[in-house]
């Protein structure tokens, strides 16, 4: 599957709700895995390849690979951590981001099964990066502007071959 990056238009729209978990979204979702390994990433929106639905995958260390249809996150922690993110549609930029700790989710997997995860660290860390593209937004709106335009224009020139 093409990732798309910084610039394409689907980045920044709001995903739709699955309206059902049929074989097709199995299908994307097995696909999405793949293809977040091909990229060496630990996580997937589904605007990232394009598909404007509310559907991201992730497979951070010593866990195992997983499937979030329709996220919502449903609680956070006070405490916030920084942690330089990285992102498969702004390949080989980075940035360090201050997000909550703590996270509670609710989604449904790909066997149509609704489930609510409690997850700390690196875990925490990929489905707030993930469930953010579901809502148009990338690690960079995280920054203060100067350093987003920085990182955007050192980006347009790397893909420019500059």
């Amino acid at each position: 599957m093409k990732i798309y990056t910084l610039g394409d238009e689907v980045l920044y729209k709001k995903a739709s709700l699955v309206p059902d978990i049929d074989k097709k979204i199995v299908d994307l979702s097995s696909v999405m895995i793949e293809t977040m390994y091909e990229g060496n990433g630990i996580g997937l929106a589904g605007p990232q390849v394009g598909e404007g639905l509310r559907l991201f995958v992730c497979h951070v260390p010593d866990d195992q690979a997983r499937v979030f249809i329709n996220p919502e996150i449903i609680g956070t922690s006070q405490e916030i951590v920084p942690y330089e993110e990285g992102c498969l549609s702004i390949p080989g930029m980075y940035a360090e981001v201050v997000r909550p700790a703590f996270v509670s989710v609710q989604a449904w997997d790909e066997r149509g099964k609704p489930f609510t995860l409690d997850a700390d660290g690196m875990l925490a860390r990929v489905i707030q990066h993930e469930f953010d593209h579901l809502n148009g937004f990338l690690f960079i709106d995280h920054l203060e502007e100067k350093r987003k335009k920085r990182i955007i224009k050192l980006f347009q020139k790397k893909m420019a071959g500059v």
